[in-house]
């Protein structure tokens, strides 16, 4: 994004199709939005830097006029004077208004439990980070999500609620769901109740939407949507691993994924195999392992210079 066209936004004169082009720019991904935080913040520190050395009024003024006037061009100068006098007269300058962001990282065999500064209750599984801000804006609440987490969202029709993934975006106003986006992994969101809206961060994509008892799937580009019967998968929460007719393959990927050690099957039998069961998550890969080996034969050993485990 153009830098000026960034600082004719953060002026306010930027004109419709400025503003249109931005939008659709800070739409594209999060990393857009972190970038547009990082040069309003250097947009501001540079205004406020210009004035640290002066106290006369006419002499701020002035400074504010001359340096806003070198970013946007002479066009904007009538209205750089009252961003001027907004930015002297206002009791706290923009750097201290921007919201901190706090990052909750799970470790692996973990899950965390969370409430969100709008009452929002949020359970994190293993290996899963979630970064929102300490106070959600006036128009709406953004977080970004990498991993696995389930939602009860707190309804409020004015501020809509939306996760934002490696993949694509999640827009609700008010529901429960449960959203799985580990990095470079599947992209999955299912919905218990409410309505929500699933977007790929490519737009060309499509968009669905999603009622109780649905899920939208990425597979080969795009969005599909599922019907959900079985629950069990998502009992996580309650520290449970459950697969129900589940292949030997996908439940190794679980097991890499919650407990953050790679799986390698060198045994192709295992593969034929399909397989209905829980575990607890505090009980660890092993015992995981052992369980299994009750109903069919194999054998596995642990590769420690690799940290590898090796299904034979």
């Amino acid at each position: 994004m153009n830098k000026d066209l960034l600082y004719r936004f953060f002026c306010g004169i930027a004109s419709d199709d400025e503003v249109a082009q931005i939008r659709q720019w800070l739409s594209a991904s999060a990393g857009n939005k972190r970038k547009l935080l990082s040069e309003r913040k250097l947009f501001d520190l540079m205004i406020l830097h210009a004035d640290e050395h002066t106290t006369d009024v006419r002499s701020v003024r002035r400074r504010r006029v001359v340096f806003i006037r070198r970013m946007v061009g002479a066009a904007a100068l009538a209205a750089t004077v009252l961003i001027a006098s907004y930015f002297l007269f206002r009791p706290h300058n923009l750097v201290e208004s921007l919201p901190s962001m706090q990052t909750v990282s799970v470790p692996a065999g973990q899950r965390v439990n969370i409430t969100l500064p709008d009452g929002t209750n949020v359970w994190l599984n293993a290996r899963s980070r979630l970064t929102y801000p300490t106070s959600f804006n006036l128009r709406e609440r953004t977080l970004e999500l990498d991993g696995e987490a389930y939602f009860e969202v707190s309804r409020d029709d004015q501020k809509p609620f939306a996760v934002q993934t490696e993949r694509g975006i999640i827009e609700v106003l008010g529901t429960q769901f449960n959203v799985d986006a580990y990095a470079g992994g599947v992209f999955e969101t299912t919905l218990m109740s409410g309505s929500l809206k699933v977007c790929l961060n490519d737009r060309s994509a499509g968009d669905v939407l999603l009622t109780p008892h649905e899920k939208a799937v990425l597979k080969d580009g795009k969005l599909h949507v599922e019907r959900v019967d079985d629950y069990a998968r998502y009992r996580w929460r309650d520290g449970l691993i459950c697969f129900t007719n589940a292949s030997f393959s996908d439940i190794m990927n679980d097991f890499e994924k919650y407990y953050g050690v790679p799986i390698q099957v060198k045994n192709p039998k295992m593969m034929r195999h399909a397989y209905t069961g829980k575990f607890r998550l505090t009980d660890g890969v092993d015992y995981a392992l052992r369980v299994l080996q009750k109903d069919v034969r194999f054998a596995y050993r642990h590769d420690d210079n690799k940290q590898i485990i090796y299904i034979e």
